[in-house]
């Protein structure tokens, strides 16, 4: 009975009924295909891009991964998603110099600045440092340094300035996760300086990476874990398509390997940047999907992009 009276009193009649269903129910139907017809155009423009190899400027493999995955593992998982090279790093570093020595040819090993998880945020204060620093740096296995978390705060440490002198001398290329008052003090140190800004940096509006990029030509970034900024479901937003066309040559693209459980998910974190990568033209996707990190770490470059089908 409570049912019935329920349904006299939201619906009299049986076109109430219908009025009642397409109100509350049309736009989510709508936006349900929206969303699945947008996933199958980008599907589909993704097809003839992932015949291109990658270069993934961002990757992590650190003891946690290890425990998971042996370097053999890692390199059959580069294999399967097509990253013929790859810039990685690690806590502690050990890991990655194995990983290189497996795979010295494909493998651009950056020595990490963390020897344990927790230096993360006690870095720029640890005396000890730098010496440990020059040790590693004598091996001659490093092709850069990072990746650096640091924010304004600390950006005028006795310490941050002895890894951007380091770096300096030895011309190894900084990955540097921070905001734009490190890039700034930086830059006041070593003018020169190759840095690239991981994840776009922690204020990744386009018109401030226009404005730095302008400002430091010796500056790039990678847009790892912005993809949802980037393409938000999965068509690339006006912006973002405006600074890839405007700085085709400064833009790096990384999958992150935070986590074990990103590795898990290496696959779908390629196929994601696939998808937007389709959707810009094809001699710009070639240089973020490949050429401009290669370019970076002196690797082979692309000599030729297929045209889209």
């Amino acid at each position: 009975m409570a049912h019935a009276t329920l349904a006299i009193f939201t619906c009299q009649t049986y076109d109430g009924c219908l009025n009642n269903f397409t109100l509350t129910n049309y736009k989510m139907i709508f936006d349900m295909l929206c969303k699945f017809f947008c996933g199958l155009l980008v599907l589909l423009l993704s097809l003839n891009l992932s015949a291109q190899p990658l270069f993934d400027a961002h990757l992590h493999y650190s003891a946690q991964d290890a425990q998971r995955f042996n370097p053999q593992k890692i390199i059959a998982l580069l294999d399967k998603n097509a990253i013929h090279y790859a810039a990685v790093t690690g806590t502690p570093p050990e890991h990655v110099s194995k990983l290189y020595h497996l795979a010295p040819e494909r493998i651009v090993p950056l020595l990490g600045v963390y020897r344990h998880s927790k230096d993360k945020s006690t870095w720029t204060n640890d005396k000890t440092l730098i010496p440990y620093f020059k040790k590693e740096l004598e091996r001659d296995v490093w092709r850069g340094i990072g990746e650096l978390h640091i924010f304004a705060g600390d950006r005028h440490s006795a310490i941050f300035k002895d890894v951007i002198v380091l770096a300096s001398a030895r011309q190894l290329p900084l990955l540097i996760h921070s905001d734009p008052a490190v890039i700034d003090k930086l830059y006041e140190i070593a003018p020169k300086q190759p840095v690239i800004w991981a994840h776009a940096g922690t204020f990744p509006y386009t018109d401030l990476l226009s404005d730095y990029l302008q400002r430091y030509p010796n500056l790039s970034i990678d847009v790892s874990m912005r993809d949802e900024r980037i393409a938000p479901n999965g068509i690339i937003s006006d912006d973002w398509y405006e600074l890839f066309v405007t700085y085709p040559d400064r833009v790096m693209i990384g999958a992150d390997t935070y986590s074990t459980e990103r590795w898990q998910m290496l696959d779908t974190a390629v196929g994601t940047m696939l998808g937007w990568l389709a959707q810009i033209p094809d001699d710009v996707a070639v240089k973020l999907a490949y050429n401009n990190a290669a370019k970076f770490y002196n690797k082979p470059l692309i000599a030729k992009v297929d045209e889209k089908q």
